[in-house]
C-alpha cells in the first residue's frame, strides 16, 4: 500500500487490462466487497448484488456478452455489479468506483467493462427476471508497470471544455 492521498488517488487511478496470472487473496476480495458494501445508496436501498466470478468458464460465459470485455475474462477476478428490482444505475456506478477505488488503495488494479447483451448476462448469472446486469469490474494484480500521477493535462480535456457554470 502507497501513501497517497485519496485525491490523488482519484487522480492516478486508471483502468489495467492485464494481470499477473495469480489469484485475487480471499483477503484482498473481502477487502474490495466490503468497500462495495458500505458504498452510498439513495435512500439507502442497496438494491445491488455483487456476483464475484473466478471460474474461467463462467468468466468466459458472462464476456462473451460484452463486445469489450476481455480485461474481465483474463483477470483472476471479476465482479458483476447486478442492480435490483427498483435500483439506480447511478447507484451501481458509485458501487463499481468504489471498488475500483478500494482495490487501487490495496494494490490491486482494475478495469470496468460493459456487458452490452443483458440478457445473456442475466442468463449466465441466473438473474431472477426483476435483477439486470450491465456492468462488471476485471480485477487483478499489476504486471508490474505503474501509473504515475498525471501531469498537467494528463490526457484529459480543459476544464473549460468539461465545466460550465449556472447554465450550459
Amino acid at each position: 500500500m502507497n501513501d497517497l492521498t485519496t485525491y490523488q488517488r482519484i487522480l492516478k487511478l486508471r483502468s489495467i487490462r492485464t494481470y499477473r496470472d495469480e489469484p485475487l487473496s480471499e483477503e484482498d476480495l473481502d477487502a474490495i466487497l466490503e468497500a462495495a458494501r458500505w458504498t452510498g445508496s439513495a435512500k439507502n436501498k442497496q438494491n445491488w448484488k455483487f456476483v464475484v466470478i473466478r471460474d474461467q468458464k463462467q468468466k468466459d460465459r458472462l464476456t462473451s456478452a460484452g463486445e469489450w470485455a476481455v480485461p474481465a475474462q483474463q483477470a483472476p477476478c471479476a465482479i458483476a455489479i447486478v442492480n435490483l428490482a427498483n435500483g439506480y444505475e447511478f447507484d451501481v456506478g458509485r458501487a463499481a468506483q468504489n471498488i475500483m477505488l478500494a482495490a487501487d488503495a490495496i494494490g490491486v488494479v482494475s478495469c470496468p467493462v460493459t456487458l452490452h447483451d443483458g440478457d445473456k448476462a442475466a442468463e449466465v448469472l441466473g438473474l431472477p427476471e426483476s435483477a439486470s446486469v450491465r456492468y462488471a469490474i476485471a480485477l487483478g494484480y499489476p504486471t508490474g508497470h505503474t501509473v504515475s500521477l498525471p501531469s498537467s493535462g494528463g490526457g484529459r480535456k480543459s476544464r473549460e471544455e468539461v465545466v460550465s457554470y449556472e447554465h450550459y
